[in-house]
């Protein structure tokens, strides 16, 4: 990816152009962009000044997933990436546990044969 990103507000802590080339590139579900992000992508601009890095969302429009492009130095790219991916994977897992409460939960509650 050698080009430039579309986005017009740069945050000063990215370098341009330097900070602006081979940025690093994760997909995540979209349906965690809420749980990740925040709703509407509020807590974008807090990730973005925390991790001194900038982020772009490109849904994919063949799948379910949506690439999350980080630009900012070599170090905060990476360190990004891996926060965004545990981050990812923790929502992954609880949602994966709250699904297994409540398919439990709905085998508990099947009738027995005599009530059928």
């Amino acid at each position: 990816m050698g080009t430039l990103p579309e986005r017009k507000d740069i945050p000063p802590w990215v370098k341009a152009p330097e900070d602006l080339k081979d940025p690093e590139v994760l997909q995540v579900q979209t349906q965690l962009l809420e749980a990740l992000f925040g709703p509407a992508g509020s807590r974008i601009p807090y990730i973005e000044q925390v991790s001194k890095v900038m982020l772009e969302l490109k849904v994919l429009e063949s799948s379910d997933l949506t690439e999350v492009v980080v630009y900012g130095s070599y170090l905060h790219k990476l360190r990004a990436r891996w926060m965004l991916q545990s981050m990812a994977e923790w929502h992954r897992q609880r949602q994966e546990r709250g699904m297994l409460k409540l398919e439990d939960a709905m085998k508990a509650l099947e009738l027995g044969p005599w009530m059928k």
